[in-house]
This record gives C-alpha cells, sequence and structure tokens, in this order.
C-alpha cells in the first residue's frame, strides 16, 4: 500500500502557475477530488499573539494541527498543518500542509498505526517542493512519539487525569451521535496526548472511524469528533452549541458537569492504556465483529479482561452472564468464560449460575456443569424450604418416597406461614415440585389466601409477581380468587375499582363466568390498562346492559383522562357501531353529541390524523347519525367536507384559495387544517386564472401568498417543460402589478425573480405565448417578451446559418454538434 502526497500553502510556483495559496507540489494519481478536500482541511489561523512569528523559536510556539478524516469508503485523509510565518512576499499569515492520502483503510504498516501515532513524525515537511509532482510514500510510515508508555506517563503528569473517563465517554457518544468534543490545553502536544489516549482506550475498529483535528483557531466551525484548540484562539461557545459540542478546558480546569459514563468506560479506565492494547488483542477472540454500541462491546472485554487477571464489578459480572446466552459465535471458550467467572466469583445467585451452567454444558465442560448445577439444586429447595426472598422455582419430585415425605412437610410449613408470601410460595412450591395434597386442603388455603391478599395493602412487585404467576400455574387457586371478589362486592358498596387493584387485575373474563356485575366491573378497569380495548369494551357493557347508547357517566368510566375525549378513529368506530336508526324509541344520550363535538373540533397534528378526521366527518353525514351532533357540530362537519370536496374538485387556483377565505378556518381545528396541509399542493395542481390572480394575490394571506409565489418560481426553474397550468400560473404571477397590488418586500423579489427567469430561460416559442397572455394586462410587459422571443429566434437562426456553413476542420459533425 502506498499513500499519495499534497502541499499546500502559499508560494510562486505551484500547480495554479502564480503566486499565492496553492497546490505546490501532488503525487501522480491525487484526483480533483482529493485536492479539493484537503484545500478544505488545510486551512490555518494562528493564534493573535503569534501571527508575526519569523522566528524559529517563535514558530515552534505555533500550535500544529494533525488533522485525520476516514473516508465512508475506506479510504483515509491525514495532513499536518504549520504555520511558517511569511510568504514569498513577506507577508505574514502563511501555513504549509502536508496532505497523506490512502484510498484502502487507514492501518499503514503491519502494526495497524493509528493516525494519532503520526503526530511529529518525521514523515511530515514544511518545506517546500522544487517540482510540482511528489513520490508516493510506501508503508509502513514512520512513527512518531506516541505510544501507549507515553500516554501513560502523560496522565500521570498531568492535573487533570481523573477526567479521562468523562472525555473517553463523550467521545464513545461523539462517534455514535456524530457529535463532536473540544480539548483545550496549552499547547498540542498536550493535546495530541489526550487524543492519543483517547485512541488507545477505543476499540480499534472505533479508533479507525475517528475524525479529528489537533487544533483548530474557531472550533465551532468544525464537526469533526475530537477538535483541539488552546487559549489564545477563539473557543467561544455559544447556548446554540452546547448539544452539538462538549468542551473540556484542561487549561482553565472547566469540564462538562454531567457526562453519562458507561460501566465499559470505566473497565477501560480501570484496565489503563499501559495495558489496554493487550485486552484488545485478547478481546477479538470473544466478539463477532457486529460490535456498534457500549453494551455491545462491555461484556467481550470484560471476558477478555477477566481471562488476564482483571478484577470485575458487579455491572461487569452482569454484562458477561447477560451475553454468555445468546454468544454462540464463541463455541467452547463459552465454557472457558464460565470456568473463569465461576472461580473468581464464589457468591453468585441462583440466576447467575443458572447461566454459568447452560455455558458450560454448550461449551463441553461436563464436569464445570455438574458442579454447578448440584450447587443450584440445592440452594433452590433450601430457598424454599426456608422462605428465603426472591428464591427460583423447585425442580420436580419424581421419586413417590421422597414426594410422601415432601407433601407432608409442606402441610406443615403451611400451617405455620406468617404472612401472605410465605403462602404464596409455599403454593408455587406444591406445583412446581408436582406434590399432590389432599383437595379439599388445597381449596380452603386458596380462598383464606386470596381473602387476604384482597384485603392487604402495600403488596411488593415480588408478592405481585409470585401470585400472577400462582393465578397462572394453579386453577384453585384462581377459581377461589373470584368467589373472594364477589364476597367483597356484595358486603360493601363503593367498590367498583376492586379490578383495578391488586390482585383483582389477574383474573380474566373467563375467570368471571356467568357473573355480569363482575363482568362490567373487570371491563371498566380494563379499559383504563388496556385503551386500545375502549371501543370495544364500550360495546359489550351497552350489550350486557341491553342499552344501545352509552350516558356520561359510563363514558367517564372508560376514558379518565384529565380531559376526556375520542381519538379520531375511536369516534368513527362508534359512530358506525352505534345503531344509526335511533329515534324517539332509542333516542341517544346528549353525551354522545358533546363527545363527538369535542372529537370533531380537536386539534389535528399531522396529515396523518387529518385523514383520520375526514373519515369521521364522512362516517357522520350517513343517514342517521347526523342527528346525534349539536348543530354547531354538523356545521363544521358540513364546513370541513365541503373544503375537502372543493380540493379534490378544484379547476382553477384562485377560486380555490377564494373558497377557503371563510370565517371557520380560524375557528375549527379542521378547516383549518386542510388549508395548512393540503391547499398549496392542490393549487398547484390545477390552472389558473392570471386575471383573478394579478388582483387577488394580496388577498391570499402572508403565509399562502409565500408558499404559492416560491412553488410557482420553484416549478419553472426546474421544469424542461412549460405546460399549460405552470404556464397559467406563471403568467398570472408575471401579470401581478405589485405598484397596485400591496405586496410584501420578499413576494415582490420573487415576481421580478420569475420574471427575469422566464426572459433569459424559456424558449422563443414559449416567451411569444407568454407575450400573448400578459397583453391585456400589462402591454408594456408583453412587448418586453415578444422582444425576447424575437431575439432569443435570430440567435438560434445565426447559430444554425454557422453551423452549416462550417468546414469539418472548423469543429464538430453536424450529427455531434
Amino acid at each position: 500500500m502506498s499513500l499519495q502526497q499534497l502541499y499546500y500553502t502559499s508560494c510562486e510556483h505551484g500547480l495554479s502557475h502564480s503566486a499565492g495559496f496553492q497546490f505546490n507540489a501532488v503525487s501522480e494519481r491525487v484526483s480533483a477530488e482529493t485536492r479539493l478536500r484537503v484545500e478544505g482541511l488545510a486551512g490555518y489561523e494562528p493564534p493573535r499573539s503569534l501571527v508575526e512569528s519569523d522566528t524559529p523559536e517563535l514558530l515552534a510556539r505555533c500550535p500544529v494541527n494533525l488533522c485525520h478524516i476516514p473516508d465512508p469508503q475506506g479510504g483515509a485523509t491525514t495532513l499536518c498543518v504549520r504555520y511558517v510565518g511569511r510568504d514569498s512576499a513577506r507577508r505574514f499569515g502563511n501555513y504549509f500542509a502536508h496532505a497523506l492520502y490512502t484510498e484502502s483503510e487507514f492501518t499503514p504498516g503491519s502494526g495497524g498505526l493509528l493516525a494519532i501515532e503520526l503526530w511529529d513524525s518525521p514523515v511530515w515537511t514544511a518545506r517546500v517542493s522544487d517540482t510540482t509532482e511528489i513520490p508516493e510514500l510506501p508503508a509502513p510510515l514512520p512513527r512518531g512519539p506516541l505510544s501507549p508508555r507515553a500516554a501513560r506517563a502523560f496522565l500521570r503528569a498531568h492535573p487533570h487525569a481523573e477526567q479521562l473517563p468523562a472525555l473517553l465517554a463523550a467521545v464513545f457518544a461523539a462517534l455514535a451521535e456524530d457529535g463532536s468534543v473540544v480539548v483545550i490545553d496549552d499547547t498540542t502536544d498536550r493535546i495530541a496526548h489526550w487524543f492519543a489516549t483517547v485512541s488507545y482506550l477505543l476499540p480499534p475498529p472505533l479508533a479507525r472511524t475517528l475524525s479529528f483535528a489537533t487544533y483548530l483557531f474557531r472550533p465551532t466551525r468544525s464537526r469533526l469528533h475530537l477538535i483541539g484548540t488552546v487559549p489564545g484562539a477563539q473557543p467561544d461557545f455559544g447556548p446554540d452549541d452546547e448539544e452539538s459540542y462538549t468542551v473540556f478546558d484542561f487549561s482553565a480546569g472547566r469540564f462538562p458537569e454531567v457526562v453519562p459514563t458507561h460501566h465499559l468506560v470505566r473497565l477501560l479506565t480501570r484496565i489503563g492504556v499501559g495495558a489496554i492494547r493487550s485486552v484488545w488483542s485478547w478481546t477479538a477472540e470473544y466478539t463477532h465483529g457486529q460490535e456498534r454500541t457500549l453494551g455491545d462491546w462491555h461484556a467481550p472485554v470484560a471476558a477478555a479482561a477477566a481471562a488476564g487477571g482483571t478484577e470485575l464489578t458487579d455491572a461487569d459480572l452482569r454484562a458477561v452472564i447477560d451475553w454468555l446466552p445468546g454468544a454462540g459465535h464463541l463455541g467452547p471458550r463459552r465454557a472457558a468464560v464460565a470456568a473463569d467467572i465461576h472461580h473468581a466469583h464464589r457468591d453468585l445467585d441462583d440466576d447467575q449460575l443458572a447461566v454459568l451452567s447452560g455455558a458450560a454444558e454448550r461449551g463441553g465442560d461436563t464436569a464445570l456443569h455438574h458442579e454447578l448445577e448440584g450447587k443450584l439444586h440445592q440452594s433452590r429447595i433450601r430457598a424454599y424450604v426456608t422462605g428465603v426472598e426472591n428464591a427460583p422455582g423447585p425442580v420436580p419430585i419424581t421419586r413417590p418416597a421422597e414426594r410422601e415425605r415432601a407433601t407432608a412437610l409442606w402441610q406443615r410449613m403451611l400451617g405455620e406461614a406468617a404472612n401472605c408470601r410465605q403462602q404464596v410460595r409455599l403454593l408455587l412450591w406444591a406445583v412446581g415440585a408436582r406434590l399432590a395434597p389432599p383437595p379439599k386442603l388445597l381449596t380452603d388455603r386458596s380462598l383464606d389466601l386470596a381473602r387476604a391478599l384482597l384485603g392487604a395493602s402495600g403488596a411488593g412487585p415480588g408478592l405481585r409477581e409470585e401470585v400472577a404467576h400462582l393465578v397462572h400455574t394453579l386453577p384453585e387457586f384462581r377459581a377461589q380468587l373470584a368467589t373472594a371478589v364477589q364476597e367483597v362486592l356484595d358486603e360493601r358498596g363503593g367498590q367498583e375499582q376492586l379490578f383495578a387493584q391488586f390482585p383483582a387485575t389477574l383474573l380474566s373474563e373467563r375467570d368471571l363466568g356467568e357473573r355480569p356485575r363482575l363482568l362490567e366491573h373487570y371491563w371498566l378497569a380494563q379499559a383504563e390498562r388496556r385503551p386500545t380495548r375502549t371501543v370495544d369494551l364500550l360495546f359489550r357493557i351497552l350489550e350486557v346492559r341491553g342499552q344501545v347508547s352509552p350516558d356520561a357517566e359510563l363514558l367517564r368510566g372508560l376514558w379518565r383522562q384529565p380531559s376526556p375525549a375520542w381519538t379520531y378513529e375511536e369516534a368513527t368506530e362508534i359512530a358506525r357501531r352505534l345503531p344509526s336508526g335511533q329515534g324517539a324509541d332509542h333516542p341517544a344520550d346528549e353525551a354522545v353529541g358533546e363527545w363527538f363535538d369535542r372529537a370533531v373540533k380537536q386539534e389535528v397534528r399531522d396529515e396523518e390524523g387529518l385523514r383520520a378526521c375526514l373519515v369521521l366527518c364522512d362516517t357522520l353525514t350517513a343517514p342517521g347519525r347526523d342527528a346525534w351532533l349539536r348543530a354547531v357540530t354538523r356545521e363544521c362537519v358540513r364546513t370541513t367536507l365541503q373544503l375537502d370536496t372543493a380540493l379534490r374538485e378544484a379547476t382553477e387556483a384562485t377560486a380555490l384559495a377564494r373558497a377557503f377565505r371563510i370565517p371557520q378556518i380560524d375557528a375549527w381545528a379542521a378547516p383549518r387544517a386542510l388549508k395548512y396541509y393540503r391547499l398549496l399542493p392542490a393549487m398547484l395542481r390545477v390552472p389558473a386564472d392570471p386575471a383573478r390572480l394579478r388582483t387577488e394575490i394580496g388577498e391570499f394571506g402572508f403565509s399562502l401568498a409565500d408558499g404559492y409565489l416560491r412553488s410557482v418560481y420553484g416549478a419553472a426553474a426546474t421544469s424542461d417543460r412549460v405546460d399549460e397550468v405552470l404556464f397559467s400560473q406563471v403568467t398570472g404571477v408575471i401579470a401581478i402589478n405589485y405598484e397596485r397590488v400591496p405586496l410584501p418586500l420578499a413576494h415582490v423579489e420573487i415576481v421580478r425573480a420569475l420574471r427575469q427567469h422566464a426572459a433569459r430561460f424559456w424558449r422563443s416559442e414559449d416567451l411569444d405565448r407568454l407575450s400573448r397572455a400578459l397583453r391585456p394586462y400589462n402591454t408594456r410587459l408583453a412587448d418586453d417578451y415578444e422582444q425576447y422571443a424575437e431575439d432569443r429566434l435570430g440567435r438560434v437562426k445565426k447559430w444554425r446559418r454557422k453551423r452549416n456553413h462550417r468546414r469539418p476542420s472548423d469543429g464538430p459533425r453536424p450529427e455531434e454538434g
């Protein structure tokens, strides 16, 4: 692999053949695209205090910019920009940029050199070439002084080394979110050390995608991942820059208040830059090549670190154990990871032991699998017998003698249970261990437990989960829970919200059987937990009650939000399902009209909401349904549909705009949304009457007029063919007499620009049509466009005569012309 070179500076001799900033010399294969990219990156401004540096000592104090931009296609551009003071005309402000470009992945050299390791490399030069062509450089390139050892020494000596985790976390975020991190320090050498430290700690695939510049005078003009600058520059950041730039000012000791630090970042900084390369080489054996996020990298790095003897934190341990079940790419190494974790951590819980046991089995380590399964079995039985909190489920007992002893033990412990949670666990243990207790004992204990749970308060999440499991695994308990709920409703009034409370929420419709009262309360609670079922539940309640129309109380009970209202979709479904033939025998409740009114008039958020609103309005116009609506609601629906029809059936643009100049546009959301989302596109699809448009444009309102004028100009400027619709609209806009029709200055400028565009670019036949169309409204403009057409036609004829009389040696053949 070789790298193309480019020199860019202010000089007398170069590729531009004149003095000034230019490419002094480039390699033979350098493309114009590469030159353009380098020229955009090569700019340099020294700190104000160093602008007039012209001695070697002063120039050596000027910041150096080592800039690296990876190419999405796999290549990279790297350049070193130095301040050189005066140019050949003795003017200050000259700099020299030496750039390298490679078309393949930037890993020059067999050691996988990082771009930051070219800092202060002997490969860079600041001397003007005598010739304009310079050779390509072969790999590997010579390294500079940066290395993991140098980075470690730098951190030990830096007073703000404790900021490294936050800096690394910010760079991870910049890579993931295309953001930027700005590092300010006294010298660019210190900045380069920060960049190197971060690059070493990043996963190698991510480090190769890192873009950076060690010095920019104005950091806010760049969106590289890492940007360096010095106090003498202009690192001013306004309020709008806070989301785009994370600033670490090591010179002034100012740092971000909060930088979320992932556990991977803490692990990497704990490993340290001095040992990280070994860990990265081990990590390659644990990855599958698709890692992208911090979470993706955490477990492989932690597994590699554990194999190397690094102590893992609880978070690292959780990451590895959560990752192991799906890490099939590890093969036999999965068992080795389980062994590393098991030998270093003897206080694992049952769930963690189960994961390690499964990994050992899949990895082929039978001895480790049996060891872990033995510990796990003993722990589970002991946990259930002693009532340990959050104990995992039991294992089935298959031997009859053992099951008999276990059943006796279970009955004794059930009689001694001190609280509901212990009873629930014992019942679950009976199910999981496949015991066979006496049926009457099981039924009586289940009813007692259900009564106690309904009367209990403050059940924690653990108990809730266990009771839910018991409901689904023990039919006797589920049946007795329904019986206990019925007892509460029969004995005490005001318990309508019982099904919204634990554990009645665990019951299903099937459990309630033929109990209509329980079913209605159950459905009301279901509507609050599952809003998507609310409409269906409304009609189920109406069916149970024998009613055809809901009342206000039922509607408020089903839709409980602070400002209850139907969505467009809900209102449409309700309108379709309510009997449309309701009359004096079955009148709709007044609440129905009120709720339809709120649904129709609610704010339209987007085009999708507008479509749903139109469907609702169309549904409400069906025979018999408008009787449900208030008079103002019917008017709103009628107006909305009339405007929608006008949009779909429009034949002339200004008439359509006039149809929307009604008071209801400001009063009701649906007509206002039709104007906002659909009026302008509809106007552009149909012809415009120039006579109307030239006089009525001032009545459009600023927003509509602005959108219309800009759209007509854009269509005229980008269309190769002027069809009848576009011609009529352009004619109307050009014919506007803005000296009489009051228009904002911005709209006057659009009219002028459209006039100029047609005069310059339209064909002679289109200009001739335009002249004839304009003559009834503006004779002077018509004469002007007639003259434009004649001039253009004359130039075309003259060009054709010249082409036909040209000799073959004078230019291309006629078929090439």
